[in-house]
């Protein structure tokens, strides 16, 4: 580790190991380093630059998630990033320390929930969402797992590995590749085709209906099959499990995963005009 950042904080133990590296919780060591009162804990991400291959992806990868996450912070609903330290072997990131289970944890393990709590979480999903794309951000990998949770069960979208900064408005740039997680990934990226921030949109809708549901809308044995489905995009809701649902509920899952990206909700809309009738 950077003589830096062993003098800015005590590193303790590991709370997590991933393909990339590990998660360890950290101390603030001068007052300088603290966090915000409204973020007391700490967790440092040590990224091993030599398990990241040397094809473009992961390359990119390592370099935009710093980037952006600096670009994004301070949101209530966003993992905050407080410093970066690089060495000749790891990247360094010191972000907000979130050890609740996360999104994908909690419904594996409780099963679906209740719509109003199904409600409250996707709030705070799209007040993030809404926010990257403010900014000019499309995440490009929302799904549960990247759904973490604060000490006090507030909502932090985390990952930004896989985002891009296209700008905003009538500069925004396209992006093309297939980027995501097969249930959660957009019909337009599966396709080949050009896309924008609503690829986003879609991902929340799936993440909506696995919390409404417990499994995803468009299901197959294999990541091909799973893209077919999402190709057809035939959205169903099986009464068994939706009997509890209301129609706005529903209203709002087809407005959210309407395979025709021009007529999908943006973040904002979902917001502003759809997500008073769930709550409601």
């Amino acid at each position: 580790m950077t003589e830096a950042l062993k003098r800015d904080y005590r590193i303790c133990e590991e709370i997590g190991r991933g393909r990339f590296g590990v998660v360890r919780r950290c101390e603030p060591l001068e007052p300088s380093a603290a966090p915000s009162s409204a973020a007391p804990s700490l967790a440092v991400k040590s990224i091993d630059k030599s398990a990241v291959s040397g094809d473009d992806l992961d390359s990119h990868c390592l370099l935009t998630e710093p980037k952006v996450m600096s670009l994004l912070s301070p949101h209530p609903n966003l993992l905050r990033i407080h410093n970066a330290y690089e060495d000749s072997s790891h990247l360094h990131l010191v972000l907000d320390l979130c050890d609740s289970p996360d999104l994908h944890r909690a419904v594996a393990s409780s099963g679906p929930l209740p719509e109003p709590e199904a409600a409250r979480i996707l709030a705070q999903l799209m007040r993030a969402v809404a926010h990257c794309h403010r900014h000019g951000v499309v995440h490009r990998d929302i799904k549960p797992e990247n759904i973490l949770f604060d000490s006090r069960g507030r909502l932090r979208l985390a990952d930004f590995g896989s985002a891009e900064v296209i700008g905003g408005g009538e500069q925004a740039a396209a992006l093309r590749g297939v980027v995501g997680t097969p249930h959660y990934v957009a019909p337009e990226v599966v396709a080949g085709r050009e896309y924008g921030e609503k690829v986003d949109v879609w991902s929340a809708g799936v993440v909506l209906y696995v919390m409404l549901a417990g499994f995803p809308p468009f299901r197959g044995e294999s990541a091909v099959e799973i893209f077919g489905a999402v190709l057809r995009a035939n959205l169903r809701f099986p009464p068994r499990v939706f009997r509890s649902v209301s129609a706005a509920a529903k209203d709002l899952l087809r407005m959210m995963l309407c395979r025709d990206a021009s007529r999908r909700l943006s973040a904002d809309q979902v917001l502003k005009i759809r997500l008073q009738l769930v709550i409601s």
